[in-house]
């Protein structure tokens, strides 16, 4: 492809990932022409050892992926999440004593009666969510330039104007970064973004369990950071393990059997003997937040818009969100006639946004801060706080239900609703 005049691309994505995939098939769905760009082929991006993540998908995005008809070929590979278990352990290897008196427990049938039964999230390995992903992109119809990278992007009056590093341009009436932290749109945009690095690597595996999962997640806060064993289909667990930098670039080269030694230090002996399956992935922590959402021709998504800590698992499931939010902003407006990349219609999904966006950024960094230390004081009121919310149903289940993504004023993708 060469060139796009206006009238035959609505919205160009610069970015083809889980966000980004997502709003094109939402748009899609709701009559507008998509285009995707992205540096990676699809088929590297498929590969089982693309990058190892697994997903804690809230279940208001899981409505929307079947929504936009990809629920019945994610079903498969989701591992429901019936409870979720928080322990604030002092030492490696708090799984194996069972939760101390300062702990929080979610189950889901708590919350069943205005969830219509679904579990407090799924798990779902990164690779089945692209190929479900691609497979419906294409299905769809939907263009995608891959391998291909946006080199710039200028803004006119009535388009946006995409530069690629082969010379090639394309034209729209609104360009949306979805390229991640290092967003070329949001930098072309003049969109200023702020943040911090964390002292802290994620030390990313997958592991085999010896005994049943049972849909449990734990979440263990020791000092050097929390440690997550998040349950996979066919009974394995996918590990979320932040560690200081030098003890995770340490494991990230470590032998088979030291990094083995090291794991059932934390992990305990409660689910058995644990095998790790794959390789072992280490990624650095940071927090990011753009200043802005939006500027003239211009929207952002996913991690060019917020980048955090995945303490709380959220970090896909806001992107999710905004997807929905976005799309819908979009369809409505081309729907009423108007210039769906004017400020007026693209501040509607920056207001929509902004508030929970930064609330929950601001939540996970407070959380990273009180939780990896070892201070007495912080122990002791990070504790008896636990405990309080354990013993408040209303408090619990309040936490379950903004968990699942279903509070506040939902897009209609996220309440199951096609657009």
């Amino acid at each position: 492809m060469s060139a796009a005049a206006p009238e035959d691309v609505d919205v160009i994505i610069a970015g083809a990932g889980v966000a980004g995939a997502t709003l094109a098939l939402a748009l899609k769905q709701g009559g507008l022409t998509p285009l995707m760009i992205d540096p990676v082929a699809f088929d590297a991006q498929l590969a089982p050892t693309f990058d190892g993540r697994a997903w804690a998908i809230a279940y208001a995005a899981f409505r929307q992926w079947r929504a936009l008809g990809i629920g019945e070929a994610l079903e498969p590979h989701a591992q429901r999440i019936e409870q979720i278990l928080v322990t604030d352990g002092q030492t490696p290897g708090a799984a194996a004593h069972g939760p101390t008196p300062f702990f929080l427990r979610f189950d889901s049938a708590e919350i069943a009666d205005r969830s219509d039964g679904e579990p407090l999230g799924y798990l779902l390995e990164n690779r089945h969510v692209r190929a479900a992903l691609a497979k419906a992109v294409a299905e769809a119809g939907i263009e995608v330039l891959a391998p291909a990278r946006v080199a710039k992007a200028t803004f006119e009056p009535r388009n946006a104007v995409v530069t690629l590093a082969d010379g090639r341009q394309l034209r729209a009436p609104v360009v949306v970064g979805a390229e991640g932290r290092g967003s070329v749109i949001r930098t072309a945009a003049g969109i200023g973004a702020v943040g911090w690095d964390y002292p802290q690597t994620g030390v990313v595996a997958t592991v085999r369990l010896e005994k049943p999962h049972e849909g449990v997640a734990h979440e263990y806060f020791l000092p050097g950071g929390p440690f997550a064993i998040l349950p996979l289909t066919d009974n394995r667990a996918s590990l979320v393990w932040t560690e200081s930098q030098s003890c995770g670039a340490a494991l990230k080269t470590a032998r088979p059997e030291i990094f083995h030694t090291h794991l059932m230090r934390r992990f305990g002996d409660f689910l058995g003997d644990v095998a790790v399956e794959g390789p072992i992935f280490t990624y650095p922590l940071s927090l990011q937040l753009a200043e802005r959402f939006v500027a003239p021709r211009a929207a952002l998504l996913g991690e060019a818009a917020h980048g955090v800590h995945p303490i709380a698992g959220q970090g896909l499931n806001l992107g999710l969100k905004g997807a929905a939010a976005l799309a819908q902003v979009l369809v409505e407006a081309m729907g009423l006639g108007e210039d769906i990349g004017s400020e007026v219609v693209l501040e509607r999904y920056a207001a929509w946004r902004r508030f929970d966006t930064v609330t929950l950024s601001a939540g996970t960094d407070a959380f990273v801060r009180l939780f990896s230390n070892d201070n007495p004081v912080l122990r002791m009121a990070r504790g008896v706080g636990m405990a309080a919310v354990n013993r408040i149903g209303p408090a619990r289940r309040f936490f379950m239900t903004e968990a699942g993504g279903a509070v506040g004023d939902l897009p209609r993708l996220l309440k199951g609703e096609a657009l």
